[in-house]
Formats: C-alpha cells, sequence, structure tokens
C-alpha cells in the first residue's frame, strides 16, 4: 500500500513557488527571546564541539555526525562507526532519517498557501477533509494543528504496537496509508477542548499533510520539491515513497537495542524501515541541506512578513502537557521554563538553555536517528546534528542533546582530544 496511491487527489495547475523578500520585520518572540538575542554568541569553540561528541561508539550512541555554521565560523566533525561491522568511519555527507523535522516543510508549505490565500489557517481543518475527520473535532482549526493545542488524540496505540524495540523491529516494513493513521486516530475522544492546551502530538501532521493536498491538488511530496528543495537547491532532501525503505549512500546504518538468545542484547540494524510517517516525519536529508533550509527559513526567504511571524510566534493556550514530545523543550531548557507552551504554527519549537540563551528549531526521530537543528532568533549561528542512537527517546537521550547544544551556543570547555573526526 503507497501513500501516493491512497492520498494523491485531482491534478491542478502546478504551484508557483513562495520565494519572499527578507521579512522586514523582526520575528516575532517574547520579550527574553529579544533581549537574549540582543547578546552575542560566543566565540565558535573548536574543542567543546569535539568534546561533546566524545567516545563513540558506545552503546546508546553508535555514530554522530555535527555542523554548525553562520556567526563565528563553520565547524564539522564525525565520530563513532557508520557501521557497526566494518567500523566504517561516519561520513559527514550522509544522508538520515530526518523524523520530526519533517514538521517544519510541512508547516512552511502550509504557511506558504496561507500567503496565497488558498488556505484559511482560522478555519476548521474539518470543513477540508470532511470525510476523515469526526464532526467531534469540528472546530479544530487548521492553525492549531500546527502549534498543537487541537486537542486531538494520539495516534492509536494499534499502529506503535507495544512500543519496544522488539516490536519495531519485526514491524519495521509495516506501512499505514495517512487517512488510515489519521481515521484511527479520531476514533478516540477529544483529549482537551481545541485551543485551550498544547501537547505535541504527530497526528496533528498527518493532517496538515491531507490539508496540503486537498488545497492543491497535488502530492504532499510534490509541494515539498516544487516549493522547498528544487528552488533552494537542496539536491539531498526529499519525501520518500510509502513502499521504499531504503536511505541511499553514503549513510550510518540505525541500530535497536534488542534481547536475543539467553536475554543477551544486541543490536539489530533498523536502516531500512518503512517512510509511513510521511508529512509529520518521513523526510530524508542531510546536514548541509538542513542547514541550507533553516537559514532560508530564518532569513525570511520563504514567506512573507505575516506569516513570518507566525513562525515565532508560541501560542499562550494557559496549559501544556509535558508528555508525548513537549519533553523535548523541556529537556534542554532552564529550571523556569519546565511546563511553558515551546512550540510555533512554523512547526518549530522555543528552548532556553540554562545559561538563558534562547534558541529555535526541532528535534526529530525516526529508530536509528535523533537529530534537530537549532539556530539563535535571527538564524546567525545553525546547528544540525543526527545521532545513531539506539534506543527509543527518552530522558536518557538527553546528556548527549545538551552537551552538543551547549558546545555549539554557550560557553563550554573542551581539552580537544576527543576522538571526533574534524571535517
Amino acid at each position: 500500500m503507497t501513500l501516493t496511491a491512497a492520498c494523491a487527489l485531482a491534478a491542478a495547475a502546478p504551484a508557483t513557488p513562495v520565494l519572499a523578500t527578507p521579512a522586514p520585520a523582526a520575528p516575532a518572540v517574547s520579550a527574553s527571546a529579544r533581549a537574549t538575542a540582543a547578546a552575542p554568541l560566543p566565540p565558535l569553540d573548536p574543542a567543546a564541539l569535539r568534546a561533546s561528541i566524545t567516545g563513540l561508539p558506545e552503546r546508546a550512541v553508535t555514530g554522530a555526525l555535527l555542523q554548525v555554521r553562520g556567526s563565528g565560523g563553520a565547524w564539522a566533525g564525525t565520530a563513532g562507526a557508520a557501521d557497526i561491522a566494518t567500523r566504517a568511519p561516519v561520513n559527514p555527507r550522509s544522508y538520515f532519517r530526518i523524523g520530526s523535522i519533517s514538521k517544519v516543510f510541512t508547516a512552511t508549505v502550509l504557511l506558504q498557501l496561507a500567503a496565497e490565500g488558498r488556505v484559511d489557517l482560522e478555519a476548521p481543518a474539518r470543513r477540508r477533509l470532511p470525510d476523515l475527520i469526526p464532526a467531534a473535532f469540528k472546530d479544530v482549526t487548521i492553525r492549531q494543528l500546527l502549534d498543537h493545542t487541537s486537542g486531538l488524540p494520539p495516534a492509536d496505540a494499534a499502529l506503535a504496537g507495544d512500543g519496544t524495540n522488539e516490536w519495531f523491529v519485526g514491524h519495521r516494513f509495516r506501512s499505514w496509508t495517512p487517512a488510515e493513521v489519521v481515521g484511527a486516530a479520531l476514533r478516540q475522544p477529544p483529549k482537551s477542548p481545541p485551543g485551550r492546551v498544547q501537547q505535541y502530538n504527530g497526528i496533528n501532521y498527518f493532517i496538515a499533510g491531507l490539508i496540503i493536498e486537498k488545497a492543491t491538488g497535488h502530492s504532499y511530496a510534490q509541494e515539498v520539491r516544487t516549493r522547498l528543495t528544487r528552488p533552494l537547491g537542496l539536491r539531498h532532501t526529499y519525501v520518500p515513497d510509502a513502499d521504499d525503505p531504503v536511505l541511499p549512500a553514503p549513510h550510518a546504518h540505525g541500530y535497536r537495542s534488542v534481547t536475543g538468545n539467553k536475554d543477551h542484547r544486541h543490536l539489530a540494524d533498523v536502516t531500512e524501515q518503512s517512510p509511513y510517517a510521511w508529512a509529520e516525519g518521513g523526510m530524508i536529508s542531510t546536514a548541509g541541506d538542513l542547514d541550507r533550509f533553516l537559514a532560508a527559513l530564518f532569513r525570511g526567504r520563504l514567506l512573507p512578513a505575516a506569516q513570518q511571524k507566525l513562525v515565532f510566534q508560541v501560542p499562550d493556550p494557559g496549559s501544556v502537557v509535558n508528555g508525548s514530545g513537549n519533553h523535548h523543550c523541556a529537556s534542554l531548557t532552564e529550571p523556569g521554563d519546565k511546563g511553558v507552551p515551546c512550540f510555533s504554527a512554523g512547526g518549530i519549537m522555543r528552548v532556553a538553555l540554562p545559561d538563558h540563551t534562547v534558541l529555535w528549531g526541532k528535534t526529530g526521530t525516526e529508530p536509528g536517528y535523533t537529530n534537530a537543528v537549532f539556530a539563535d532568533p535571527g538564524g546567525g549561528r545553525r546547528l544540525v546534528y543526527s545521532l545513531n542512537y539506539t534506543a527509543p527517546p527518552d530522558s536518557s537521550e538527553m546528556p548527549y542533546v545538551l552537551r552538543i547544544v551547549q558546545a555549539a551556543f554557550s560557553h563550554a570547555g573542551g581539552d580537544g582530544n576527543s576522538g571526533a573526526r574534524t571535517q
């Protein structure tokens, strides 16, 4: 079963890419974020960056690639093994499964459609998909999908099995269409009234992808290609077909730790897997391409000023549920920021490091790969990393992430004797 077969709609005239002139207004961020943005970043610290990915491969992380560009210069490095059998080093130009960083592409396309008057962000999502979204969710708006205040129920547990590595390894080629994923989820009751609670939820972006297809008459993959990857020259970024489990070369292998004979743990190779997460988390890219995309987005090249402001506007719904994804914001923040809204309608999130440095970006995980893109509010310094993480994301992942992000944006020391390879 393929996404294109299940979700293709009647053809329409090709979309025109929106490559906007830079927005004249600064990104709409909070007062504290603006104050932080005004403070200069510390000089780039290669020793700290090398040290942040030291000691690989190890049990939890087999390989890593890291790239920093912009203010203060550029640095790129890798560590660990691309293949634990051959011990081949990680290639800095590796492809990887970007997971929920895909949401930023999805949100950007929808914001372009809003700028063109083809989508009304304040209109109910059900108006676009009346046969898929039940009346119980009739008041959920398209903007609430993008900033995770929809109150929709999460994906049906039946599609995720028991959540263990063992289940995923045995079912990693299984695929569902977006309509199947959404339909299964929306058989459940709402989690909260729309607009009242922010809770990260992938179902929002499956629906967003379907709205893109309904509004344009083209596949989601075609809209991403026409509007974003082709105009920006992102030759290594794409939405794979649902029946294509292959990750192009070069790549680092992704692994999951599973129980084998006599309860001994071993690493199962999950590099090839179904990309059914689609507009929610199914895209493939490289560090170089993601950096170029992030720079264009932050500099206002992709959206007119009105929509550009939404990229950096976090709603105030009154409540936040810190499970199911909001922990990605809280894990990097100073203690006072835990439990506050952090996701914008641009698909990105605001985080404040322990030293109060404010960053915007997005994390993204697929089995075997955990990644992120982050930048200061003006986009002057940008970070892309990809780790080959052997367990589902949880709190044990975060020390690695925080170490990398602090090395890129904060004052951090390093002895330069890390075993990381510098390109």
